[in-house]
């Protein structure tokens, strides 16, 4: 809602695009926005209301195009007063080529498109006026939008506050990690987290995610091309099983026998303009850029959201939360992939790096010309082996572990809780502070 505002103020203002996977709650949150900050709102949906494309069949004139809508939509359309969405608007290519003319002829109009296949759609529009919009990207609700969403103000407060590399007061290190534990099985999806809130019932949770999960299945049978179905299903099926092996570096075989990457690249693709999945590329060596020396063919991949992880391998409530034995190995999958989103959801670019069978350090991170390697651990052990081994060879001014332990610095290893990833600059930051200081 804060980048919104921001757009809405903007003197050179652009046609938005929101993008993010579907059921992360674009539609609702661009309602709400137009209900809060705009007189009136003009409400279009392509995809269950397919007839209203034809409103842009005629030529791309903002003008011409503005009139239709008035009178199709019956209402009054005011420059600055009315908030246009275009919604599911991939359905609709001439709709989505119009921003380009609302922009260059009509730019005191406000409008905002949203779509969860964009990302597919974009990837394949030839000439798409790139420059002409503004992108935004909206994801699960992170760990700290899950606590505000509990109502736990204080503590979501208490924890964006924090300045110093000091452990929390053990009691309330506690508290945020039992709530850790939940978002772990909830997740981020709005209506999941919505039903957890209202009942408490994890069984109703599961089954929203359950019903999440076949909705996306549907979108491959209606939107991927027809050749492709098949292969990203499988991919898709594959997910827990690619996460559960101690090395979780993306294998073909593991969808099928003999599987080779030229037969599911595109699916894979596919996927990851969906916004469903975040692809890790191994590095070669950590360097400034990072993208500069990443393996194109070497790659993990997490799913967008840590709930629907758990609800794709089936795991129950209880071995989640009580950490059930049987759980021990796949609980290392899950806290990575929570690790993951909430790095994308802080705009890091997601890279790993290896060293010949030796080590593994799960992310690289580059953040402000420094380059940080990051290992996650799901228990409370305190063994780097694989962090020694980076440090040994790279000399980094600090290395990275997040943990269930508290927030605290050993050494040149700075142990971030797990419930802290969202606040990790913050963090270096403060880190960097405290050592100019000393």
């Amino acid at each position: 809602m804060n980048n919104l505002r921001a757009w809405k103020k903007e003197p050179k203002r652009k046609p938005l695009l929101l993008m993010g996977a579907r059921q992360v709650g674009k539609t609702f949150v661009l309602k709400k926005f137009g209900e809060e900050e705009y007189a009136n709102t003009v409400y279009l949906n392509f995809e269950d209301n397919p007839s209203l494309c034809k409103l842009f069949d005629a030529g791309l004139d903002p003008k011409v195009i503005l009139k239709a809508l008035a009178i199709e939509m019956n209402a009054e359309i005011i420059e600055g007063k009315t908030l246009l969405i275009f919604d599911e608007v991939q359905e609709c290519p001439n709709a989505l080529n119009s921003l380009k003319y609302f922009y260059e002829s009509a730019p005191e109009h406000h409008i905002v498109a949203a779509g969860s296949l964009l990302g597919v759609k974009l990837a394949h529009i030839k000439g798409f006026p790139v420059g002409k919009v503004q992108f935004l990207t909206l994801y699960p609700l992170s760990f700290l939008e899950f606590l505000e969403a509990l109502k736990e103000d204080r503590l979501k407060n208490y924890i964006e506050e924090l300045k110093s590399i000091e452990p929390l007061p053990p009691n309330l290190h506690d508290k945020i990690l039992m709530h850790f534990k939940e978002y772990l099985f909830v997740g981020g999806m709005p209506e999941a987290v919505a039903e957890y809130i209202s009942s408490q019932n994890v069984t109703k949770v599961r089954e929203i995610q359950t019903a999440i999960l076949n909705a996306y299945s549907l979108d491959f049978a209606k939107h991927a091309p027809k050749e492709h179905i098949m292969k990203i299903n499988q991919v898709w099926d594959s997910i827990p099983n690619q996460l559960a092996k101690e090395n979780k570096k993306f294998i073909y075989s593991a969808i099928r026998e003999g599987a080779r990457a030229k037969e599911f690249e595109v699916a894979l693709q596919w996927l990851v303009e969906a916004g469903l999945i975040y692809k890790v590329q191994l590095i070669s060596v950590p360097k400034v850029p990072l993208s500069a020396y990443a393996d194109m063919n070497a790659f993990k991949i997490y799913l967008v959201d840590v709930g629907l992880l758990g609800a794709m391998a089936r795991l129950s409530p209880k071995t989640l939360i009580h950490e059930n034995e049987l759980f021990q190995e796949f609980r290392g999958s899950i806290t990575e992939n929570y690790v993951a989103q909430e790095l994308v959801h802080s705009q890091y670019l997601l890279f790993y790096w290896t060293s010949e069978g030796k080590a593994e350090v799960d992310f690289v991170l580059e953040d402000d010309g420094f380059i940080y390697p990051l290992e996650v651990k799901s228990g409370n052990s305190s063994k780097k082996k694989s962090l020694k081994v980076y440090g040994d060879t790279y000399k980094p001014q600090i290395l990275l572990r997040c943990s269930p332990m508290n927030l605290k610095k050993d050494g040149d290893v700075l142990n971030c809780p797990l419930y802290l990833v969202e606040e990790l600059r913050t963090l270096l930051t403060a880190r960097s502070m405290s050592r100019n200081n000393e």
